[in-house]
């Protein structure tokens, strides 16, 4: 089979049907990702050119193929215990801020959570400080692909992912079998995973009444617009003075000011105004 070239027309209309459905912006210089990553659906759904592939995807009513669409365009880069100062910030403060003002219990969303090492993480947290074993606790993890869903729910991790986790968690909580390390199953049974793109209003009201949201290292994908939309999706699912975590390196200020900037140990959280 001679390898299609992905023309520079298609390129746009499969970078916007994209945009379109979840939000997320392909530039112009990250052509060849695209191409690279769709080369494969081509060759297992037997078709020739991009067009074929767009026409498919368009026009066929082929909700799945969208879905494998989805799986091929996202970036999957996460691990366990990923910025830790944050962690140590929902650990130390937040939690506690919410117990104190008499929450019986705490929701928890990790937003775009990949294959589940950051909602495992802090379900691993739950589960090691004592003051929150008797509370009632709810973890959803989300992610617009499905493949990475299954993954997460199967809980199986290189040791690139578990680098970062403390060893006497490591040896805790999993189970080392040659090049790989299984989840707990006491720790997968405390999260939930669903489907929900972020910028989809009907699946974002399905969560109301959290507490806590983790959306970090997700907003760079999506334009101006995207990021403004769904910060204000995000906002709604929270209770009134509801925390958000984004990455540490992003920043709400040219998004919103629905948001109260709280800096915890030269870490910033953000709360619900």
């Amino acid at each position: 089979m001679v390898t299609p070239k992905l023309k520079e027309e298609t390129f746009r209309q499969l970078r916007d049907f994209v945009h379109e459905k979840s939000g997320i912006y392909i530039p112009d210089t990250k052509k060849y990702l695209l191409e690279n990553r769709l080369v494969r659906r081509l060759e297992e759904k037997k078709l020739k050119s991009y067009e074929d592939y767009l026409y498919v995807i368009k026009y066929s009513g082929n909700g799945d193929e969208i879905t494998k669409l989805f799986d091929a365009v996202t970036t999957n880069e996460t691990y366990f215990f990923r910025e830790p100062r944050q962690f140590d910030v929902f650990v130390g403060h937040v939690v506690p801020s919410i117990l104190s003002a008499g929450s019986r219990g705490i929701r928890v969303w990790s937003a775009a959570c990949s294959t589940g090492e950051e909602p495992y993480t802090i379900a691993i947290l739950f589960n090691e400080h004592q003051e929150m074993k008797l509370i009632r606790k709810e973890i959803i993890g989300s992610d617009i692909s499905n493949g990475v869903l299954d993954a997460a729910r199967k809980s199986i991790y290189s040791s690139y992912a578990v680098r970062n986790v403390p060893e006497k968690y490591l040896k805790k909580y999993f189970r080392n079998t040659g090049n790989v390390y299984s989840l707990d199953p006491r720790i997968k049974a405390m999260v939930k995973f669903l489907n929900i793109n972020l910028v989809d209003e009907k699946q974002v009201k399905m969560l109301r009444n959290l507490d806590v949201v983790f959306c970090r290292n997700v907003l760079i994908y999506f334009d101006d617009k995207n990021k403004r939309k769904a910060v204000s999706l995000i906002y709604d699912s929270l209770k009134p003075k509801g925390y958000l975590f984004i990455g540490m390196s992003e920043s709400l200020h040219t998004v919103t000011r629905a948001f109260r900037p709280i800096s915890i140990n030269k870490t910033v959280v953000y709360q619900k105004v």
